[in-house]
C-alpha cells in the first residue's frame, strides 16, 4: 500500500499525546463460548484475528515522521510486521484488571499502532478481549467498524482472505524520497489554501476573510470557557474503566416520553451522575462542559479508517436538582446547536485548519484539548443490534474506551450491543479514585429519568437557572455564513 499522509485531524491526536495522556480508543468485550461444540483456544482466536485484520491494510502500517517536520506524518508499510507483536495472550481471570493494565500503557510508535489482548479463561467462563488502537487511526465509529471485521452474523466463521499469506510490504521510502514528497505535499497544501477561499468568494480579500470565518466558527463552537473542576487536575498515566449496562429499552422509553434523543438521555444521565458524585463528596454540584463527538461520515467513507468526526460542546446542568428539567435543558441546547449549524461550522473550521502551517495546527490541537475548553468527553457510539460471533463465540457485551487528553480525568462512552447499552467510564484513578461509584451514580441517574415517565411530570417548562445558560453560544460569536 503506497504511503499516505495523515489528515490534520488524525495528526492532531498524535500531537496531543503525552506521557500521562495515551490517545488510544478501544473496548473491553466478553464472549460466550459455544454451548455445543469445541471451545476455541488462544491459537484459534489468534489465527482468526490475524486473518481478519488483513482486510484492513492500515493495521500493517506504521507512522513515519515527515522529513521536513512541516507536514503531517506518513503511513508506510511495516516491513517487519508480525501479528505476534500485537495479539497477546493473558492468563487473567478478571477482565477488569487486564483492561486497566492494557489501557495504562502507551502504544509503541515504531510499529503499527494497535494491540489485542485475549483472556481465554475468565473466571465466569467467558472469553475476554481487550482491544486498543491509536486515535490517529480510528475514531469511535471506525473502532466499531474494526470490530465488525472480527465478527460474523452467524456462529460459522468465514475463511480468511485469499491474499492473507501473499501480502508483501511496499519498500520503506528513502530519506530523499520522503524529503521530496514532503516538499511537494507542502506546496500542494499551499495551493489548496489559495483555491479553497477563492471557491468561497472570488475576491482578493478571500484569504483573510476565510481565516476570520474559521476563527469565528471555532470560537462560536467552543466558547465560553469551561469552569474549573477537580476533573481537570494534573493526572497520571494510570487508567481504570468503570462499567455499567442497561436495557436499551430504558433509554428509548425516556426518549419517546420526553421528545428528545437517546444522546440527550445519555448526557442528562451523565449530568445526574456528576450531581450525585458531588453530593457524596459533600461538594456543591456544579455545571460542567462536555465535548460531544459528532459523526460526519457518509456512505462513501463509512468503511474508511481515520477520523471523520467534528465536535459539539454542551453544558451538563448538574446543579439542577430535577432530572426532568436537566433533560429538557440538554434537549433544548443540543437542538439549538444543531439548528444553528454548530457541528457543520466546526467541521468546516477543522478542515480549514488543515491548510494552516504545521506549527499552527499543533497549537490549535493543544488549545482544543485544553481543560479550559471542556471538562469531560461524552460519546454515543452505535454498535451492532443483531447477535454477533467471533470464532463461534457470541458477543455478550462490549464497553467502549474514549481516550483522556491531558488534565482530563473522565470520559464516558456508550455503545449498543444487541438490546443493551454498555457504558464505559474511562478515568484517571489517581484524580478520580471512586469511579466505580460514579458508574453506579450513572445507573441511578437513569433510574431517576425512567421514574419521570411513571409519575406525574411538569406540563410547563420551568425557568432554567442562571448557571444553566452559561454555555449557550454568544450571538456575536456564532457564525452567520
Amino acid at each position: 500500500m503506497p504511503p499516505q499522509r495523515l489528515s490534520a485531524l488524525d495528526a492532531s491526536f498524535l500531537a496531543v499525546e503525552s506521557p500521562s495522556a495515551h490517545m488510544h480508543v478501544g473496548w473491553a468485550a466478553t464472549f460466550e463460548p459455544p454451548a455445543h461444540g469445541p471451545r476455541p483456544d488462544f491459537d484459534d482466536l489468534f489465527a482468526h484475528i490475524a486473518g481478519r485484520l488483513t482486510r484492513a491494510p492500515r493495521f500493517r502500517q506504521r507512522i513515519a515522521p515527515d522529513a521536513l517536520g512541516l507536514n503531517a506524518p506518513l503511513w508506510v508499510d511495516a516491513e517487519d510486521f508480525d501479528p505476534g507483536e500485537h495479539i497477546h495472550r493473558s492468563a487473567a481471570e478478571d477482565l477488569a484488571q487486564l483492561t486497566d493494565a492494557v489501557l495504562s500503557e502507551p502504544l509503541r510508535r515504531d510499529r503499527p499502532l494497535w494491540e489485542f489482548w485475549i483472556a481465554d479463561r475468565l473466571r465466569n467462563g467467558r472469553i475476554g478481549l481487550v482491544g486498543k488502537a491509536h486515535h490517529c487511526m480510528v475514531d469511535g465509529l471506525a473502532a466499531v467498524e474494526l470490530g465488525s471485521l472480527l465478527l460474523d452474523t452467524a456462529p460459522a466463521t468465514e475463511p480468511p482472505a485469499e491474499d492473507a499469506q501473499h501480502w508483501l510490504p511496499a519498500p520503506t521510502p528513502r530519506a530523499l524520497e520522503l524529503l521530496a514528497r514532503g516538499a511537494w505535499d507542502l506546496a500542494r497544501e499551499q495551493l489548496g489554501l489559495l483555491r479553497n477561499p477563492l471557491a468561497l468568494a472570488r475576491s482578493p480579500l478571500a484569504i483573510p476573510a476565510f481565516g476570520l470565518h474559521t476563527a469565528r466558527a471555532l470560537a462560536g463552537a467552543v466558547l465560553p470557557i469551561a469552569p474549573r473542576s477537580r476533573l481537570n487536575e494534573p493526572g497520571s498515566p494510570a487508567r481504570h474503566l468503570a462499567t455499567t449496562r442497561r436495557p436499551l429499552s430504558d433509554l428509548r422509553a425516556i426518549r419517546e416520553a420526553h421528545g428528545v434523543t437517546v444522546n440527550d438521555v445519555l448526557l442528562a444521565a451523565v449530568a445526574g451522575a456528576l450531581r450525585r458524585h458531588a453530593e457524596r463528596a459533600d461538594e456543591r454540584p456544579r455545571d460542567l462542559k462536555a465535548m460531544v463527538p459528532v459523526n460526519v461520515r457518509t456512505g462513501d467513507d463509512r468503511a474508511e479508517l481515520g477520523n471523520r468526526i467534528t465536535f459539539m460542546f454542551v453544558e451538563l446542568p448538574a446543579s439542577v436538582p430535577d432530572p426532568f428539567v436537566r433533560l429538557q435543558l440538554i434537549g433544548d441546547a443540543t437542538r439549538a446547536r444543531k439548528q444553528s449549524g454548530v457541528p457543520e461550522d466546526a467541521d468546516a473550521a477543522l478542515k480549514a485548519l488543515s491548510y494552516a502551517p504545521r506549527p499552527v495546527q499543533k497549537a490549535a490541537a493543544h488549545a482544543l484539548a485544553s481543560p479550559r475548553v471542556y471538562n469531560l468527553v461524552v460519546s454515543n457510539i452505535p454498535g451492532p443490534r443483531i447477535p454477533m460471533y467471533m470464532a463461534g463465540c457470541r458477543l455478550h457485551d462490549a464497553y467502549p474506551v474514549v481516550p483522556l487528553s491531558a488534565r482530563h480525568a473522565l470520559s464516558v462512552g456508550m455503545t449498543t450491543i444487541g438490546d443493551h447499552a454498555c457504558f464505559g467510564l474511562l478515568t484517571d484513578p489517581e484524580t478520580l479514585p471512586d469511579s466505580d461509584a460514579l458508574a453506579d451514580d450513572l445507573d441511578a441517574a437513569l433510574d431517576e429519568l425512567r421514574a419521570t415517565i411513571d409519575g406525574p411530570w411538569p406540563t410547563s417548562r420551568r425557568r432554567p437557572s442562571e448557571s444553566a445558560t452559561r454555555f449557550r453560544p454568544s450571538p456575536s460569536l456564532t457564525p452567520t455564513g
